[in-house]
């Protein structure tokens, strides 16, 4: 419910000469308007949902404390707008006499309607009088003042009934539809498993069940502690509910929400992705055998060659895998979704490990296959030339080709018997400078094909 921040300031002037008969009626008018704008102020503030709440409230902290002092202030407006009033219907009175108010009824009008005319008591005032002096039972105002003191307290009183009305509208229910969602939440996790004591996610709802209710009560009965007054705002209710602790828990269950899900997920899919990694540490296994197998063959045909050890069976993981199996049949979820994780990534890596120590293990017989067949692609070529019978290519050739098929093979011999044949093949199938008939220019001798100087017969 809205309600006015301030009643309407009063308008008059301090006492001076008396008014006349308009002045008066004019001041009367005016006066009356306020007294119903007031009296309509008052009445919202004592119907306003947030003031009910409060008086019906068990309140503790600074909640408490103001509305005690705003209980104060709300009897001590009743009690100046009496008073408002009746200075009011005392001025009315005296204008009623006459039709044409004398010097003494203007006289009388003007010290009620511009001077301190209002005694109202003083609420402070504790008797008996201290040692300084009496204490003062009353409160003189003109009602100028006296609508200056009511808008202040009305200010201070609206303030406090609309902001813990404004926490109350904004908090409890919000707090009670996450309540609910926590509620499925948890049962969602019991379903997969996921309690308290077991899973770092069933704590989390423990802790957040506890900060749930411990801010519902909190919040019901110390409002304004969960309120920011706005930055510079006079007027009543600026601001707006802190909802920092209620935005925390929220953002804590979402992680678990999805948490929760992911477990689901795993409940839905194990027996695949359990399937896939042992098919993948097949694979391994597989991989480093072959290896195995290849380390002893390069150990017996290649010789002076650093082979590296291979490693055994990847057990460790082999274990780990049984383990996952029976989370899945005792439907152990949350515990499965973590070690499924872990183990895909561990398996990967196994594999891959494996093929490249089967890699380094076969590298000396790569090696070899590429020095053959650079071997057989040369004399190849040769032959396509009809250069294969020469006899210095011959003699490299099967120099080169016994290194090759022999174990063990000395890779280093073999690549430089390989080399010398390449190199005798090259200068063979270089092309020649054309010859005179009497040989090669500068020499009267034909030379020899291999680059030799010819005999003299």
């Amino acid at each position: 419910m809205s309600v006015a921040g301030s009643f309407p300031g009063f308008a008059g002037r301090p006492p001076g000469p008396a008014m006349d008969r308009e002045e008066a009626d004019r001041a009367l008018a005016r006066l009356g308007a306020e007294h119903e704008a007031i009296e309509t102020s008052l009445l919202a503030l004592q119907d306003h949902a947030g003031r009910r709440l409060l008086e019906g409230a068990e309140l503790t902290g600074v909640t408490r404390e103001r509305w005690a002092t705003t209980e104060r202030s709300i009897t001590l407006l009743w009690g100046y707008f009496d008073a408002y009033a009746g200075a009011l219907e005392e001025a009315r009175d005296i204008r009623a006499r006459r039709r044409h108010p004398n010097r003494e009824d203007l006289a009388a009008l003007t010290e009620l309607l511009r001077g301190e005319a209002v005694t109202v008591a003083n609420p402070d005032a504790v008797p008996p009088p201290s040692a300084t002096g009496p204490a003062r039972l009353s409160e003189r105002f003109s009602l100028q003042e006296l609508v200056a003191r009511m808008n202040e307290l009305y200010a201070r009183s609206l303030d406090m009934v609309v902001a813990s009305d404004s926490v109350w509208s904004a908090l409890p229910a919000r707090i009670d539809l996450l309540a609910a969602e926590l509620h499925r939440t948890r049962s969602l996790a019991h379903s997969v498993g996921v309690r308290p004591g077991e899973h770092p996610a069933g704590d989390d709802l423990e802790e957040i069940t506890e900060e749930l209710t411990t801010l519902r009560v909190q919040v019901i009965s110390d409002p304004l502690a969960f309120w920011l007054p706005g930055p510079g705002s006079a007027a009543p209710g600026g601001g707006r509910p802190d909802t920092s602790r209620y935005d925390r828990a929220a953002r804590a269950l979402e992680d678990v929400r999805r948490e929760i899900e992911a477990v689901l997920a795993v409940r839905q899919d194990a027996e695949a992705r359990l399937m896939r990694l042992r098919d993948v540490l097949s694979r391994a296994d597989r991989t480093l055998t072959e290896a195995r197998a290849a380390r002893g063959e390069v150990l017996a045909k290649i010789a002076a060659s650093e082979v590296p050890a291979v490693s055994g069976p990847p057990t460790a993981l082999q274990e780990r895998l049984v383990a996952a199996a029976e989370y899945r049949r005792r439907a152990q979820w949350h515990r499965l979704s973590p070690l499924l994780e872990a183990l895909e990534q561990e398996a990967e890596d196994e594999l891959l490990r494996a093929r490249e120590s089967l890699t380094s293990v076969t590298a000396p017989l790569a090696i070899r296959a590429e020095l053959r067949g650079r071997l057989d692609a040369y004399k190849a070529k040769v032959a396509r030339h009809g250069l294969a019978e020469d006899p210095v290519l011959i003699e490299r050739y099967d120099a080169a080709r016994r290194m090759l098929w022999s174990a063990p093979c000395d890779l280093r011999v073999a690549e430089q018997s390989v080399l010398r044949y390449q190199q005798a093949a090259a200068e063979l199938l270089t092309p020649r400078p054309p010859e005179g008939p009497e040989g090669p220019a500068g020499s009267g001798e034909p030379e020899d094909r291999r680059g030799g100087q010819g005999e003299t017969r």
